[in-house]
């Protein structure tokens, strides 16, 4: 569970607080972050601008007057309301949040082109710091394919790679519960907020994975979990592990998406072959045809990583 570092809750002016706001500024994506931190390699610190030299930096009007009432302090303003309301529930619920300075968000992570603003969690934060691999798979798996994903996360957890995956049905549950009963740590990635597991089923599964191991998301408190939030929860786990496993996968799966971006990324990507006849290993053949690495053992990966 976090321990009390990670639950000393901040203020909205605190080094914290001020990721968080940064978080909900409407229209600051990845380029225009990019450009202020081509001046202000600490991002909190564009906070602290007039409103003339943001707007000549391109900030909204919106982010602006957002910017304008954290900085006189008007915490009536709707969206720091919104805020200090994330703070609460986040008190409440016994969440941390881990802006991008902090000493436990990966390197790897806040180097990605995207990289979250900030990471709620739920459990041991120093474990983003280990070598992770992530591994990802149909919802629809196969037995085999669930026995391969228990069996490949014992055998990595034990060679002293963490196993991070997305806590969905099918592989990623097997990759997890395989390192759990191994007696290992996992990281679990969400595309909802850390108060509302999904899907229902694994509610044990989220228990266990807090209990031994950490759950991370960067949606807010009170966030459903939504189709266009797991491609996003996808880079984050790519992001955050020297190479990704695809376990099974079809030609339509998500986990082909979280290769793609792995890719990208820089990262290292595995492949375990199938059945030609099988709808769930088509996605693994077509990967290893474009490159993966085809691995049939634990060790072909360790191999690859160094």
């Amino acid at each position: 569970m976090p321990d009390a570092g990670t639950l000393d809750y901040p203020t909205l002016r605190s080094p914290t607080g001020q990721w968080l706001v940064l978080s909900l500024l409407p229209r600051f994506g990845t380029v225009l972050q990019s450009r202020l931190m081509e001046h202000h390699p600490h991002l909190p610190d564009v906070l602290s601008l007039s409103a003339a030299t943001l707007k000549a930096l391109g900030v909204s009007p919106e982010a602006r007057d957002i910017i304008l009432a954290w900085q006189t302090g008007d915490d009536e303003h709707p969206k720091l309301q919104t805020a200090l309301s994330i703070l609460a529930a986040c008190k409440r619920h016994g969440i941390g949040l881990l802006g991008r300075d902090h000493e436990h968000f990966p390197e790897a992570l806040r180097h990605i082109h995207d990289a979250p603003l900030l990471l709620y969690t739920l459990g041991d934060t120093a474990l983003l710091l280990k070598d992770q691999i992530g591994m990802v798979g149909s919802r629809n798996a196969s037995p085999a394919g669930l026995d391969h994903a228990r069996k490949f996360a014992a055998e990595l957890s034990r060679r002293d790679l963490l196993v991070t995956s997305g806590l969905a049905l099918g592989i990623d549950g097997a990759a997890h519960a395989g390192a759990l009963d191994a007696g290992f740590a996992t990281i679990a990635v969400v595309g909802c907020g850390l108060d509302r597991i999904y899907p229902a089923q694994h509610r044990k599964l989220a228990a266990r994975v807090i209990d031994h191991g950490l759950m991370v998301s960067e949606y807010p408190p009170g966030t459903q979990a939504r189709a266009a939030h797991f491609p996003q929860r996808n880079r984050i786990i790519s992001g955050l592990s020297r190479g990704v496993l695809v376990v099974e996968a079809s030609l339509r799966s998500g986990s082909l998406i979280t290769a793609r971006m792995a890719l990208e990324q820089g990262r290292e990507v595995f492949a375990i072959p199938g059945s030609v006849h099988s709808p769930v290993a088509r996605g693994c053949h077509q990967l290893i045809k474009q490159g993966a690495r085809l691995v049939e053992t634990a060790e072909d990966i360790l191999e690859e990583l160094g």
